[in-house]
Formats: C-alpha cells, structure tokens, sequence
C-alpha cells in the first residue's frame, strides 16, 4: 500500500486516541495533532533536525510532539503494510531518537501503562502508573494481546535495531 505524502488524515483509531486527554501531571508530556504534518513541514523539519538539505522526510508520519518540540511519528520502513502497522518513532528536539513502539496496538499498551513517547525513549525503566481511560481504549481498540511498557519498548528495540544507523545515514548522507 502505498502511502500519499500529501495526505495529513489521521488513521481513524489514532484520530479517536487523540481525542482523549493527554494530561502532563498524569506523566503524558505530548501534544496530539488532528492532523498529520504536511509533507512540506515534515521535509522542513527533518532537514533542520538532520543538517541534511535534501532530507525529504518521506519515511515519517508526524502526528505529535511533546513540549521542547520532539516528535512522535510513524517510521514508514515496511513497504507494502499500512500505517498502522509501521514502527513508531520518537525524535527528540536535541537529537535523542529511537523506536518506541512496534506498531500502533504496542503505542497503545505503551500509553496504557502511563507512559509517553518521550518518556519510553528518556525513562524506559521507570515504573509508570497506568492510566484508566488508556487502558479502557487500548483494550477496546489494540489488535493484540495485552502487553507491559517494558515488553512494548524492548519488543521495539528488538524488532528495529538498525532505527539510529538509519537516521546517521539520513544525517550524514554520502
């Protein structure tokens, strides 16, 4: 399935999550988007993040940040599947990067167990307190079984170990 760049419509389960709170005091330092970026603002994005003038962006799906300017964005690595399928990511506004989630059903047992994008990249050890109206989503809406924030992140390490040499050649392109 091929993936149209210009289109900034939100898959319809990551359209519903984003109309729950994400409260700072209860561990969730993310800002939601209704929308995808743009293809212009992702490109304009990754180039100042990577110091690459001719970083296109096209392999990321931006549809939030957290307060320093981070985003969360689905990582379009596997051809041919849908975005819901497609790993979630977390760049940092300094740089700090990383897979979170394998897909949007580990993204949702992540938030869940009361953890944030930027929180599983910086705090991925520390016990996290759940959250009932993520839980009750994630049980509504994930396609897969239940899982703790420590399987979801170590799940995402072991499934894409090759995510920071993939952003050094993005950065230091030869």
């Amino acid at each position: 399935m091929s993936i149209d760049p210009w289109d900034t419509e939100l898959p319809e389960r990551l359209a519903l999550l984003h109309q729950l709170s994400f409260d700072i005091e209860e561990g969730y330092d993310f800002e939601p988007y209704t929308r995808f970026l743009t293809a212009e603002d992702t490109a304009q994005w990754l180039q100042a993040w990577s110091g690459n003038p001719y970083a296109t962006g096209a392999q990321f799906r931006v549809f939030g940040q957290d307060g320093t300017g981070g985003y969360a964005a689905f990582w379009m690595v596997l051809p041919q599947t849908p975005i819901e399928q497609q790993p979630i990511v977390f760049l940092g506004s300094e740089g700090e990067s990383g897979v979170i989630a394998r897909d949007l059903d580990d993204f949702l047992w992540l938030l869940a167990g009361g953890v944030g994008p930027r929180e599983a990249l910086d705090y991925p050890h520390v016990s996290a307190t759940p959250n009932a109206a993520f839980q009750a989503f994630a049980h509504q809406h994930a396609h897969s079984r239940e899982q703790s924030v420590f399987e979801v992140i170590d799940n995402a390490h072991l499934t894409y170990p090759g995510f920071t040499e993939e952003l050094e050649r993005l950065c230091h392109p030869e």
